[in-house]
Order: structure tokens, then sequence, then C-alpha cells
């Protein structure tokens, strides 16, 4: 994923598309790195909302669930969705469970 000159990740980000469990709603990630994730959703969220999410994750040894804890620190309009910026601030894998 090419970065734009103002960019200030530290992270390189992952083209993505992985369904996403958010509790009552459902969203599909666009990017992930290992500080943050990007994704797309109906539902709404303001900025600085703690947010809990759980998405499975393919690896060589099978499927593990990626479960995860964040704050919301950027969103945007996207037709009848919403882009949801989301800096992780708590994270961990399980293998033994799937979405």
């Amino acid at each position: 994923m090419k970065r734009k000159k103002n960019d200030q990740r530290r992270e390189k980000r992952v083209a993505a598309a992985l369904p996403l469990d958010l509790g009552g709603a459902a969203g599909v990630a666009r990017d992930v790195s290992a500080s943050g994730m990007f994704f797309e959703t109906n539902a709404s969220y303001a900025i600085g909302s703690p947010i809990s999410f759980a998405l499975d994750l393919e690896t060589p040894w099978g499927t593990v669930m990626f479960k995860c804890q964040g704050k919301i620190v950027r969103l945007e309009s996207r037709d009848q969705r919403v882009g949801v910026a989301v800096q992780f601030t708590d994270s961990a894998l399980d293998p033994g469970k799937r979405l």
C-alpha cells in the first residue's frame, strides 16, 4: 500500500477484506497494522469511544480468532457505510475458537 506524504503511521499497513464481529454489528476490515486497523460498517461510533471486536485469521496451522480492544481515532463517511480507524489497546489470539 502506497503511503501519502503526510502519512504519520508508525507501522506498515496490510490491505485486507476480513469480516469482523463487532458484537451487535458486523464490519469489514480494509487494512490492518500492528498498532491499528481501519474497517467499514453500518454501525454508529464516536471518536474516542472504546471498541471490542473479533475476526478470524487464517494461518498455516488453521484458523485463529483475533480478539481486540481499541479506541476509535477517526471516522469517515463512505456512501451508506462509515469508515472507522481504531488504535489497538489490547489484543489476543485464541486458536481454539472461530466466529
